[in-house]
């Protein structure tokens, strides 16, 4: 079977949401040719329509640069494939009405998996971005045959949800896993056993076995970041680092509009970057702003942790373990929020994570106020900023991977072998 290894190296991904969402599933090749070239125009076309909301054609042809009529020929051709679908008219000062167009969310649909070290996601995805079902599953710890069996199960009742029409247009399958899940035994709590039955598994193979779609493959952390830049805040800023608080926290690197994964996928893995201990020394982000600290705490408190990966939206009042935890992850997060703003000039900073919304703008909150102890000096001002996706990040990023690969054109938008 080939190794675990290969599926991360298959993951090396860089996604741009400047570029086009497309038409079907047309040639992506870009070039002279008239049929790759009216695919490339009709991706560009969906692209802006996705960025803007809905648009008229007359704005549509400004905003391309096609004429009116080769844009009304390519709108009318999206139109009857499905994938647009027209607004009620607007009427201007002058001339006629406007009709805008807008995705159809029938038009496609995609499927996206979140294997995380607590729990599991899988949610089917419209073209519009919208979330039409969505299937959890806690565990302790996954093992390959605990996501196989959830996968089959979850498949059967995310499609069932659909007519045979919107299964028709199923387009694929995303993955969204950590890389080296047999990796920190100690903070996991889980068996040596059934870490190292992760080495040699094939996670993108193994999921191809069970479902008639396309399957692609991506880091948990990076997916989440994808996701935002696709269907959260992350559109509106060219250049940002991405913190996603999980059950251990990582992250992502967005440059001129990109998804940057860096020369082996790893780009973005802030939770190595260095913050003080509390004691004179340095520890790793990973060991203060984890929600597996939040875990150990409520379990040294008497109270069940199990609440953080039951119902990741709603914790409840989990008290004096969160206000500490919250505390003492902000202070970590402003010193990394530093050094990485003094390696790129990143005008902006976004924090989501696996968390409540309201847990997630005390977080965000408690970070502005502690930047304030941080010396900054010889850095450019930054924002920082709230994510807008939350818990669902990691899934929704895994859907954007067959959204971005079947309807996109850009040449960003790659898929490659690690070389």
């Amino acid at each position: 079977m080939a190794s675990y290894k290969r599926s991360r190296e298959r993951a090396q991904v860089t996604m741009d949401v400047s570029g086009a969402t497309a038409a079907g599933r047309a040639d992506l090749a870009r070039g002279t040719h008239q049929p790759a070239l009216r695919a490339y125009h009709a991706r560009l076309l969906l692209s802006l329509i996705r960025r803007h909301g809905s648009l008229p054609k007359a704005e549509i042809a400004r905003l391309t640069g096609l004429s009116a009529q080769t844009a009304s020929v390519i709108m009318r051709r999206l139109e009857a494939d499905g994938l647009l679908t027209k607004e009620a008219p607007k009427r201007g000062k002058v001339g006629q009405p406007l009709v805008p167009f807008s995705l159809n969310p029938e038009g496609a649909f995609f499927i996206g998996l979140k294997i995380g070290r607590r729990s599991g996601d899988l949610i089917l995805l419209d073209l519009a971005g919208h979330i039409r079902a969505k299937i959890h599953q806690p565990y302790a710890f996954p093992t390959p045959g605990t996501i196989s069996s959830f996968v089959k199960r979850g498949l059967d009742g995310l499609s069932n949800g659909l007519d045979a029409t919107g299964r028709n247009r199923i387009a694929g399958l995303g993955i969204a896993v950590p890389f080296e899940l047999w990796n920190w035994e100690e903070e996991t709590g889980a068996d040596r056993a059934i870490l190292d039955a992760w080495r040699g598994v094939d996670v993108q193979k193994e999921i191809e076995a069970l479902c008639p779609w396309p399957v692609y493959f991506c880091n948990d952390a990076t997916a989440a970041c994808a996701g935002e830049l696709v269907f959260g805040s992350g559109a509106q800023h060219r250049d940002y680092i991405y913190f996603f608080v999980s059950y251990f926290i990582g992250g992502g690197v967005v440059l001129n509009g990109s998804l940057f994964p860096g020369r082996s996928g790893y780009a973005g893995a802030v939770g190595t970057l260095p913050v003080p201990d509390g004691s004179g020394r340095t520890q790793q982000l990973i060991r203060s702003a984890s929600l597996y600290v939040l875990e150990r705490s409520l379990s040294e408190a008497g109270r069940d942790p199990s609440v953080l990966w039951q119902s990741p939206d709603d914790w409840g009042d989990i008290g004096r373990p969160l206000e500490d935890w919250i505390a003492r992850s902000a202070q970590s997060l402003s010193y990394a929020i530093t050094a990485a703003a003094s390696v790129i000039d990143f005008p902006a900073v976004i924090i989501d994570g696996a968390f409540p919304a309201a847990v997630r703008e005390r977080l965000v909150g408690t970070v502005r106020a502690r930047m304030g102890s941080v010396d900054t000096r010889g850095l450019a001002p930054f924002e920082i900023i709230s994510g807008t996706i939350g818990s669902d990040a990691r899934a929704m990023g895994a859907a954007s991977l067959p959204l971005l690969a079947n309807f996109a054109a850009d040449r960003d938008v790659l898929f490659k072998e690690t070389t």
